[in-house]
């Protein structure tokens, strides 16, 4: 009789209990919250390691995925992070998955130089777990070492760029092959060589060996091809970058033709991405390299950094430079006085006119010239 009445804890509220109430609205607060994190990505053809970091440095997961854009937006969904930033080597493949990974998502991404990220590792055994962690650590304190994402547009026209640098090896090799094989037959064609003339007697050549002059044939008609497919590639690019303020501003520049003015804008992209005309010229590998040590001072060429058409195309500028510009042409004299050889005053030559060139290439500059 005096008993009071218990309160169950699964009293029934609108249908369901408490206890279930509880349970939804704490369900619903863990799926709202996102947790901020710092992402590597270690690219393969066929799959992607991914490691996420926290604000913290730790590893909240370190597995791979397959190659694909929409998985890693899936797997970011289903974790429920916050990406903040997201660090990727640049390697074959890995600028196409960028693009395509911003335009889907809007997250910060940089591309990393994976020679300096090699560099920074601090265990020589390489997996692509320690890679992912490692690009991802790096991405989350701030030290990644940032390489500059071109757009897809000058990834194309440096694509063509350096077919056509592919195909004028390929004439170069094949010019040799034919010098040789009339030096060892001791054949000697008056005029000047390449010329369409100077062709057609190759072509009459008579009194050689069958099997020369089956070879001699292939190299010629070799010759020919890349010739023409040299030609129709230098119209492609016309074609590519006939509207591009910049090829127009290059081309006005003295000693600069079409060809340079391609190759640079295929390969250099933005002069305003650089801070410096120092860091430009070492970019175009064109800063001369210190090996000094000790009591002795002494250079050791050129820095092996940079693309070797832009620099092979760089030193081609400096000569024609020192030809027919007073400036230059006054600074050579003066280095060979003082003993210098000409391969390192065109190196100099293509160093201080690439620096000069950066000022000239800014958008303030062409707005002072307009």
């Amino acid at each position: 009789m005096g008993m009071k009445t218990r309160c169950s804890s699964r009293e029934t509220v609108a249908g369901g209990t408490l206890e279930d109430g509880l349970l939804s609205s704490r369900g619903e607060q863990r799926v709202m919250v996102k947790i901020p994190v710092c992402v590597g990505l270690d690219y393969h053809k066929d799959a992607i390691q991914v490691c996420a970091l926290n604000d913290r440095g730790v590893v909240l997961f370190n597995e791979s995925i397959p190659n694909s854009v929409e998985g890693l937006i899936q797997l970011a969904s289903k974790r429920g992070w916050l990406v903040r930033r997201i660090g990727i080597e640049a390697c074959s493949g890995s600028a196409d998955f960028s693009d395509e990974l911003v335009l889907s998502t809007g997250w910060s991404l940089n591309l990393a130089h994976a020679g300096y990220v090699r560099r920074m590792k601090q265990n020589p055994d390489k997996t692509d777990f320690s890679d992912a962690r490692l690009l991802a650590d790096l991405t989350r304190v701030g030290y990644l070492p940032k390489v500059w994402l071109a757009p897809q547009e000058i990834r194309d026209l440096r694509r063509v760029v350096r077919f056509r640098q592919d195909l004028v090896r390929r004439r170069t090799a094949t010019k040799l092959k034919i010098m040789a094989l009339l030096r060892e037959h001791r054949v000697v064609i008056a005029g000047t060589r390449w010329t369409q003339k100077w062709l057609q007697t190759l072509k009459a050549l008579s009194g050689l060996p069958t099997g020369t002059r089956f070879v001699l044939t292939s190299h010629r008609k070799e010759l020919t091809h890349v010739i023409d497919q040299i030609t129709k590639v230098e119209a492609r690019l016309g074609k590519m970058t006939a509207g591009d303020e910049l090829v127009a501003r290059l081309m006005k520049q003295r000693g600069v033709g079409a060809v340079t003015a391609w190759t640079m804008r295929a390969e250099i992209g933005r002069f305003d991405r650089f801070n410096t005309g120092k860091q430009l010229a070492r970019f175009c590998g064109l800063s001369p390299r210190n090996a000094s040590s000790g009591n002795r001072q002494a250079d050791a060429g050129m820095i092996k950094a940079g693309n070797p058409g832009l620099r092979t195309t760089l030193i081609e500028v400096a000569h024609r430079l020192t030809r027919y510009d007073v400036r230059w042409a006054a600074f050579k004299a003066k280095q060979r006085q003082a003993g210098k050889p000409g391969s390192v005053i065109a190196a100099a030559v293509a160093n201080r006119w690439v620096r000069w060139l950066f000022h000239q290439m800014q958008p303030a500059a062409w707005e002072g010239a307009a």
